[in-house]
């Protein structure tokens, strides 16, 4: 069986992904369980964070990586917070704050449309020169107050289409059929198996 790393110490995004992975063979594992230190985001696109801290974890330890980057996209914010979508009340920041944070700069904009992006990228090795890449992106509004308490991030102010309930309120099954992070997955699941097989070497 793969042992697989994912760049990640988040408890919500390892769940996601152990979902997402269904069938295939692989331990994933939480780079928590390996060192503490946390990639220097310094990329411009979710993309390009996505591959440093993938390239950052293989380094670390030794394993094939899935590094995962997302964020929320404002259209009233001109695309903000986007990746800095973790941490747009500062670098210590908690969901609630960032949530609050959000609100505040949208106050009582009409134009409340708002997209999730996630990039999830895998690597081989840390110099891994064909990395795996997928890109998924999930359309709605956001809010005027926070509702739900499930998922994690901006969920409880975002709105599902058709739903009239935020991400925050929907089941597991139904985040993981609607949510950008599963439809990254699903446009990586034709090249996965292919994958994790040259991983192991």
């Amino acid at each position: 069986m793969t042992r697989l790393v994912l760049a990640t110490g988040n408890s919500g995004k390892l769940k996601e992904f152990r979902d997402l992975f269904g069938e295939l063979e692989v331990v994933l594992s939480p780079q928590s369980e390996f060192f503490d230190e946390q990639a220097e985001e310094t990329g411009k696109t979710f993309i390009e964070n996505a591959l440093i801290k993938a390239r950052f974890a293989s380094s670390l330890t030794g394993l094939p990586a899935l590094a995962d980057d997302s964020g929320l996209e404002v259209a009233a914010l001109g695309g903000a917070p986007g990746v800095w979508s973790a941490r747009y009340a500062g670098p210590s920041a908690t969901d609630a704050d960032n949530i609050a944070k959000l609100l505040s700069e949208l106050g009582r904009a009409t134009d409340r449309r708002a997209a999730f992006y996630c990039a999830i990228v895998g690597v081989r090795h840390p110099d891994d020169p064909t990395p795996l890449i997928g890109t998924g992106r999930w359309v709605g509004e956001i809010a005027e107050s926070a509702a739900g308490a499930g998922g994690f991030g901006y969920d409880p102010v975002f709105l599902v289409p058709g739903t009239e309930r935020s991400a925050a309120q929907l089941s597991r099954d139904e985040k993981r059929s609607r949510s950008h992070r599963g439809a990254a997955m699903r446009s990586l699941l034709p090249e996965l198996p292919g994958w994790v097989s040259g991983a192991l070497g």
